[in-house]
């Protein structure tokens, strides 16, 4: 085995995944790494951000030769950016959120079972993966645009670059119980990275934060300080607690504390949104099937960010797919105002409350239906 040149950091994220790197006899620079991908039928683009989406379409969804990467002239699957796009319009064809499936007991992981609510009775097999193949489908897809962007020499591939061969951090939510963290690793490994570090995600936001500050971090921070870490992300939230000690006249830094495992983050976001534009709808006589729903969902979480990102929009149209025959004729139409976006994640996410306020408990009576075990208080200041 070669021995490894750099060091190479992926956030394997519920939502969107990112890898950076860094020589390991550098002068300890780190760079994002540019992924290609689709962003349209047939076309290849480098994102630094890349969405944690994968398409598993059907025959007459997508044409073969649109889902043509560099390293691959004949896919079955797509991930990323169109991927994502595109399973808006199809998503019973659309596998999101797989890292949130990773921890979900009440499921056989090791089953293709995703998309869940997908197309059921399939004969082929292929149209469905289990929560741990998507998860390496993701990795995979990181590894390989590496190894196109990097590892790749006139001659063919440089094994001393290819990832399979460099030294990995992989993070994981630190409420993350050691089958999730087992599986994760299941899913590296299925994805041919099989020299990997786990590093929880508060802590790897921890150092980035004391790496940005350099030493002014020890200005800051006293001994007996506890500082709280709070990690929202696209599947879960997270909280650490890290205390400031002392030791030979040097600050040591120490985690005491970890919270319980919330499914709640930006996932919970853009359902909420969904719902808020789906009860306007139905003030208006239009009800959507389940099909629809997943389809309305992902484009709130679309003009969600457009909003947030742009100080100066009020709406964003939002356009659904019709289940008749009449294609254009079946069109559904709304809008999300920038207005609703700022009411329903301040008021029902990071509402104001006191130290002493606790989450809302929500009774479950008779059998609760097998998915993904959402937080029945969204509130995440209370939690």
């Amino acid at each position: 085995m070669t021995s490894p040149q750099f060091i190479i950091g992926i956030d394997l994220g519920t939502t969107n995944s990112v890898a950076a790197y860094t020589a390991i006899n550098g002068d300890g620079h780190i760079q994002v790494l540019s992924i290609p991908q689709l962003t349209a039928p047939g076309t290849i683009e480098k994102r630094d951000i890349l969405p944690s989406a994968v398409l598993i379409p059907g025959e007459n969804d997508t044409p073969a030769q649109a889902l043509q990467v560099p390293w691959n002239p004949s896919p079955h699957m797509a991930v990323g950016e169109f991927a994502r796009n595109r399973g808006a319009e199809i998503p019973h064809r659309l596998i999101s959120s797989a890292k949130s499936w990773l921890c979900n007991d009440m499921i056989d992981r090791h089953k293709p079972i995703l998309p869940w609510e997908g197309v059921e009775n399939v004969s082929d097999a292929s149209l469905k993966l289990s929560p741990i193949a998507a998860a390496a489908a993701v990795l995979t897809h990181i590894r390989d645009a590496w190894n196109h962007e990097i590892a790749t020499l006139p001659t063919g591939l440089d094994d001393a670059l290819r990832m399979e061969n460099q030294e990995v951090l992989l993070t994981v939510p630190a409420s993350f119980d050691a089958v999730a963290r087992e599986l994760t690793v299941t899913a590296a490994q299925m994805a041919g990275l099989n020299h990997i570090i786990l590093l929880e995600e508060p802590q790897a936001a921890f150092y980035a934060w004391i790496e940005a500050d350099k030493d002014g971090w020890r200005h800051k921070v006293h001994r007996g300080d506890v500082i709280l870490v709070c990690d929202i992300g696209g599947g879960t939230t997270d909280f650490s607690l890290i205390e400031v000690s002392e030791n030979n006249g040097d600050l040591v830094l120490e985690r005491i504390a970890v919270g319980n495992h919330l499914l709640v983050g930006g996932d919970n976001m853009d359902l909420s949104l969904a719902y808020t534009v789906a009860g306007q709808m139905a003030a208006q006589n239009v009800r959507l099937d389940t099909w629809q729903m997943r389809g309305l969902c992902h484009a709130c979480r679309k003009g969600k960010e457009k909003l947030l990102s742009a100080p100066d929009a009020e709406a964003y149209p939002i356009t659904i797919l019709g289940r008749g025959k009449s294609l254009i004729g079946g069109t559904l139409k709304a809008q999300l105002t920038v207005e609703t976006v700022h009411k329903v994640l301040l008021d029902g996410f990071l509402p104001a409350c006191s130290l002493t306020s606790q989450p809302e408990k929500q009774r479950t009576i008779g059998i609760r239906e097998v998915g993904l075990a959402y937080e029945s208080d969204p509130a995440i200041t209370r939690h």
